[in-house]
């Protein structure tokens, strides 16, 4: 089938084309777990995937899809089903195929394909190559099995659907639906809004531009107006979920009704939809209800309708513990590993959420939450801790900078760290305003570091606050501060950390190390004026990414040094000097893992593939 026809016929319907509902959610009602892979069903149980396609063709749509919404490589490997997928995608078209020509009817078959199951880079260690190779497999195979079009569904990273639509291109010539998914505050999962996903998209060259799953009609009504208004002239598929889904009873259920979709299909209708369908939680009775409406009603015998937000679930509290994670680190000899990670700078925390995953998968121990770095606006770092701790389920270190700070603002913040469920505190002194964005706002401060930790271990972490009077019970909050490991004066240097020891600090962080060696000495040189260093150590590790950044650390940021052979080896690397930039940070983890107790990872550019990579090479 030429995919012209296909779009002509589209832009000038009357009435939205009508796509089917869930297939796994009635697989799931069937009695099928999700726990299992839903695509290799076509193979076990095909006379079900057969049951749901005829149900959806007897309620009146107009084009069912595949079971193949996780019939890709990366998907398919996680059962161990890789080597069957040609098989498996076989099977739903043929499935497919069958219950058409059985009906009688006028229906189509779309090809589906969800999105991949990993991440891509900056957020994953998935290229952009690698990703179109899998994408373009099994749409080659949806293709030459004999689907009609290719329906690429739930994605959430422009970037993949980007790579999706070019691997379409590059293997068939069929109409490519492009369907993003949108979390509650209507952007998607790494934060980018309807009106940038739909120019994004036409721009890649999708047929039509879809929003499916998500939180329910009223919201991708909502979003489908946005996406038109910024591309008037595209093409635009919905199909939302049943609503925000439940559990109960251990099951999972929607509570939208098949109604409540019938009068929801005019509304789409009416803002400009060519097609229409149902995701999650929905049925063949919604779809009915959907086809019946447009059949019955015309476009003008319905106004708007409320928009309908569902409050967001509350934050699971941090429960309380002894001693944090990081300090049992330390307690049982594990080597720690901390990832820096800045607050964003506006509203959005999805890619931080997303790359303090990944970073959580690749096994990290801890990620540090900075403070204004650089004296440069950005999200408060306690909200930004609570949402990994509660969203992400890592533990979080909170640097909590003196400068800018009185004495009320200072015990006020740490009581509200403490009760967010905050137990590392890294103190520091903080960027000076004059660098950052706001050169003339307040730089004024009542406490050192020193006396900072001082503050907190011997009067919050006892019931006191500065004044001693007390704060109800103890916090217990474990405290590192900072440590420079190659000083220009180590014995001024040695006086400041001989300071913040007999206050109370609990482990030590460095700046980025680059010759481990010279680090050593420092160590070496304390132990023979004041015996064995026996704080934990975190020595501070900033891969180089390219010959450009090692110079700017070498020359522009004090007391870090870059020796002459790294920047030799990495100017050598080329394009291949990220990879390079890894291997060196991996070549000095290991010289550092005999004297310190782990290492402070900081993502230049937040590359966190970069770290992910360290991460489990070091583990």
């Amino acid at each position: 089938m030429s995919d012209k026809p296909f779009l002509t016929a589209l832009a000038s319907r009357p009435n939205p084309l009508v796509f089917d509902g869930a297939m796994g959610t009635m697989l799931h009602a069937m009695g099928e777990s999700f726990e299992g892979c839903l695509d290799e069903i076509n193979l076990t149980n095909p006379a079900l995937v057969a049951e749901v396609h005829r149900g959806y063709i007897e309620a009146g749509t107009e084009v069912i899809t595949t079971n193949t919404f996780g019939a890709n490589r990366f998907k398919l490997s996680e059962h161990g089903l890789e080597a069957k997928q040609e098989e498996i995608i076989c099977a739903a078209v043929s499935l497919a195929r069958k219950v058409v020509d059985a009906s009688f009817k006028q229906v189509l078959i779309a090809g589906d394909v969800g999105p991949l199951g990993i991440r891509l880079a900056p957020f994953g260690r998935v290229t952009a190559e690698q990703a179109r190779e899998v994408f373009a497999e099994q749409i080659e195979m949806l293709c030459n099995c004999g689907v009609d079009l290719i329906i690429i569904e739930t994605i959430s990273d422009l970037y993949e659907a980007r790579e999706a639509v070019q691997a379409a291109r590059e293997v068939c010539g069929l109409p490519v639906i492009v369907s993003m998914t949108f979390t509650r505050d209507d952007r998607t999962l790494l934060g980018d809004p309807p009106a940038k996903v739909a120019v994004w998209l036409q721009e890649a060259g999708a047929d039509v531009i879809g929003i499916n799953c998500s939180e329910g009609p009223a919201q991708v009504l909502r979003i489908l107006r946005q996406m038109r208004r910024a591309a008037p002239d595209s093409l635009f598929s919905v199909m939302p979920n049943a609503g925000w889904p439940e559990r109960v009873g251990g099951r999972i259920m929607y509570p939208a009704g098949p109604e409540y979709f019938g009068d929801y299909a005019l509304a789409f209708r009416q803002a400009g939809a060519h097609i229409i369908g149902g995701c999650c939680g929905t049925t063949p009775d919604h779809i009915r209800a959907m086809r019946t409406a447009l059949e019955t009603i015309l476009p003008d015998e319905v106004n708007d309708l409320p928009e309908i937000r569902l409050s967001a679930a509350a934050a699971v509290a941090v429960p309380e513990a002894e001693r944090s994670h990081l300090a049992t680190c330390f307690d049982t000899g594990r080597f720690a590993i901390c990832v820096e990670m800045d607050p964003p700078r506006g509203l959005s925390t999805h890619k931080l959420i997303a790359g303090a995953s990944l970073m959580h998968e690749a096994g990290a121990d801890i990620i540090n939450v900075a403070d204004s770095p650089m004296a440069r606006m950005r999200m408060s770092p306690w909200g930004v801790c609570q949402l990994l701790q509660t969203q992400v389920g890592i533990e979080t270190t909170l640097h909590f900078p003196t400068r800018g700070r009185n004495l009320l603002r200072v015990q006020g913040d740490l009581l509200a760290a403490h009760a967010i469920g905050v137990r590392n505190i890294f103190v520091v002194m903080g960027d000076p305003t004059e660098v950052g964005d706001y050169p003339d706002a307040m730089d004024n401060y009542d406490l050192t570091p020193s006396g900072l930790i001082k503050l907190i271990k011997q009067g919050f972490n006892t019931g006191l606050d500065h004044a001693g009077i007390g704060i109800g019970e103890p916090t217990n909050f474990f405290v590192g501060s900072a440590l420079n490991l190659t000083p220009k004066d180590p014995e001024r240097e040695i006086k400041v950390l001989r300071r913040k020891m007999l206050n109370g600090a609990d482990f030590f962080l460095t700046q980025p190390v680059y010759e481990p060696e010279a680090a050593r000495k420092f160590l070496d040189r304390y132990q023979e004026e004041y015996g064995q260093f026996s704080y934990p150590l975190l020595v501070g590790i900033l891969p180089l990414y390219n010959t450009r950044h090692a110079n700017f650390l070498d020359n522009e940021v004090p007391g870090i040094r870059i020796p002459d052979d790294l920047r030799e080896r990495i100017t050598a690397a080329g394009d291949q000097s990220p990879q390079a930039g890894i291997e060196i940070a991996v070549e000095q983890i290991e010289a550092i893992k005999p004297w310190a107790a782990g290492i402070y990872l900081m993502p230049p550019f937040n590359r966190f593939e970069m770290a992910a990579e360290i991460i489990e090479r070091v583990r």
